[in-house]
């Protein structure tokens, strides 16, 4: 299988650096619940709580408007929700891409009536050309061309998340 690099690795750890040490002065000491989207985005959250020089409480949620597609459903379905009580907490949600925004408008409407002290987000990327529901993505790794991509845990149908790069996807496999 040959695919082509479209954000290669050592573009993605340089990036997620800089952002873990702006998070670490955002957030000033304080504990933050960092809550990672599955699947996408546990290559991602992994490496960007290394990168943060912070006490953490991690939780996860798994959330989806793809299925097994390359084009959003329409729908946000909640498969797994956190377990531990946000309110009054500083979150960090963390998302692998915000494509259209309805996932993460969704996510985030539900996290606000929690009651969060703070509520932030961090993508890995944003597909502008795709987005129909604006999301303020307050830690953003790359703003990306209208292509589907694979690799560093974004998938096709289950495939390609463990590439250690970002490429691009095509139906020449």
């Amino acid at each position: 299988m040959a695919v082509d690099v479209y954000i290669s690795e050592e573009k993605i750890q340089a990036r997620i650096k800089e952002l873990g040490e702006q998070i670490t002065k955002d957030f000033n000491g304080e504990e933050v619940t960092v809550v990672g989207v599955l699947n996408g985005a546990f290559m991602f959250v992994a490496d960007l709580i290394r990168a943060m020089d912070l006490p953490v409480v991690m939780e996860f949620i798994k959330a989806s408007s793809y299925g097994d597609g390359t084009v959003s459903k329409g729908k946000v379905d909640i498969t797994l929700d956190i377990q531990k009580d946000i309110k009054g907490k500083n979150v960090l949600v963390v998302e692998d891409i915000v494509d259209t925004g309805l996932t993460l408008t969704g996510l985030l409407e539900d996290f606000k009536q929690r009651d969060p002290k703070n509520l932030k987000l961090a993508s890995l990327l944003f597909k502008p050309a795709r987005c129909q529901h604006k999301v303020n993505i307050d830690y953003l790794g790359f703003e990306i061309e209208d292509k589907f991509v694979i690799g560093y845990g974004l998938d096709y149908a289950g495939k390609y998340r463990e590439l250690p790069f970002i490429g691009v996807y095509s139906e020449d496999f």
